[in-house]
């Protein structure tokens, strides 16, 4: 089943449960996918339709930040609430040992040895954890860590 009529459903079944932050998620959900979706003017194959479901996670989290730091607890949990709903359509994430694994061999593998070689390290991690779920931030910080 793909990600749009999983989302159909799931869209059904919150407006039957009366789930008001559930509904809240999938319908912005769906309306990022039929967004972009349009922008590309043709329909979205897989990986584009988890690069949406990732920029609003990381946009959910920019906004928890700002909602603490700004003392608005209660924006902060609401938007807490849809990254729990959204994260059900992402891949399972990359857990630290998976990330430092990668970080390892990618460190091996193009035979980096300083801060210079940043770049070359972070693309051949992200690649191959390729398919999972990965902060960006995380993974910058593992590799600051062993190249510093």
């Amino acid at each position: 089943m793909s990600l749009e009529q999983t989302l159909g459903a799931d869209l059904v079944a919150a407006m039957k449960a009366k789930d008001q932050t559930r509904l809240t998620a999938l319908r912005m959900l769906k309306t990022a996918l039929t967004n972009k979706s349009i922008e590309k003017r043709r329909a979205l194959e897989g990986a584009e339709e988890l690069q949406v479901v990732s920029m609003l996670v990381k946009q959910r989290r920019d906004s928890i930040d700002q909602f603490t730091r700004g003392g608005r607890q209660d924006l902060a949990e609401k938007e807490q609430a849809e990254i729990v709903v959204l994260d059900k359509y992402l891949p399972a994430a990359a857990s630290d040992e998976e990330v430092g694994a990668a970080v390892t061999a990618a460190i091996a593998d193009t035979g980096a040895s300083s801060q210079k070689d940043m770049g070359k390290v972070m693309k051949a991690v992200m690649a191959a954890l390729a398919g999972k779920t990965v902060d960006g931030k995380k993974v910058n910080e593992a590799v600051r860590a062993r190249l510093g």
